[in-house]
């Protein structure tokens, strides 16, 4: 999936924008009446389905990627500040992430897309939104750990200013989780992402994106399931894919579940 994000014109055999009326809904090439030229078939306007889901792997890893890497750094950063200060600013980081923790993700999404229009850029914003809490959780709870160790106490007594305290020593320490909750996280942005287009709050069409792609083939199941099939597939294996990096991830990186 990730070389087709990266070179989808380069893999893909046909644009995925275009496509002939008199080629629509074209079987696959195993099924009867299927075509050579079509391998996966053809959509309701005759775009051929393999094109399109291999663009949709760009579309779906991009906006999830870049909603990720900004969710990721936000709460990285408030973990930081959170369990290093404690205190009253701890607790109304807590607070922050409490209240927005009782907030459905995906009903911010609909009324956004409502308010400021479906496009890319509405939908990573919520998407970081969405991914933010559960890694400034995560982070405190090691900072808190982290900050009694001897050796930030010795940077410290060194006169070490506090961005350099969090920033050298504290900051590698947790390293390790964020890229564990990255992996595993990344998996259920592109659910969130799959759901959003389904609904007609995410990527507008014509854009080949596979939770939109799933929404528009869902009125032809009956003549042509394939429209939809093949989008929710590629959905299924790259989530399930992600998930298993995850769990690598956390094995390898943390001594503790590390399989020898």
């Amino acid at each position: 999936m990730v070389v087709f994000a990266i070179f989808p014109h380069q893999i893909a055999p046909y644009d995925p924008l275009e496509g002939e009326l008199k080629e629509q809904h074209i079987p696959p090439i195993w099924y009867p009446g299927g075509s050579s030229k079509h391998i996966l078939g053809t959509d309701f306007v005759g775009r051929d389905l393999l094109s399109r889901v291999i663009h949709g792997a760009r579309v779906s890893l991009k906006i999830s990627a870049v909603a990720l890497s900004a969710g990721i750094i936000t709460g990285t950063a408030l973990g930081l500040i959170s369990g290093y200060f404690g205190g009253l600013i701890d607790e109304v980081c807590m607070r922050l992430i409490d209240l927005w923790a009782s907030i459905p993700p995906l009903m911010v999404g609909m009324i956004a897309a409502v308010v400021l229009g479906a496009s890319d850029v509405t939908l990573m914003g919520v998407l970081a939104l969405q991914s933010w809490s559960a890694g400034a959780r995560n982070v405190r709870a090691e900072v808190l750990s982290l900050k009694t160790r001897d050796y930030v106490s010795l940077a410290k007594v060194s006169g070490a200013s506090t961005a350099r305290i969090m920033v050298k020593h504290m900051l590698p320490g947790v390293v390790n989780t964020v890229m564990v909750i990255a992996t595993l996280a990344i998996g259920g942005l592109i659910m969130s992402e799959a759901f959003l287009s389904y609904m007609g709050a995410g990527v507008p069409s014509p854009t080949p994106a596979w939770g939109l792609m799933t929404s528009e083939g869902k009125d032809y199941l009956t003549v042509a399931w394939w429209d939809c099939f093949f989008p929710g597939l590629a959905i299924f294996f790259t989530v399930m894919s992600l998930n298993f990096l995850g769990d690598w991830t956390r094995d390898r990186l943390d001594p503790r579940l590390r399989q020898l």
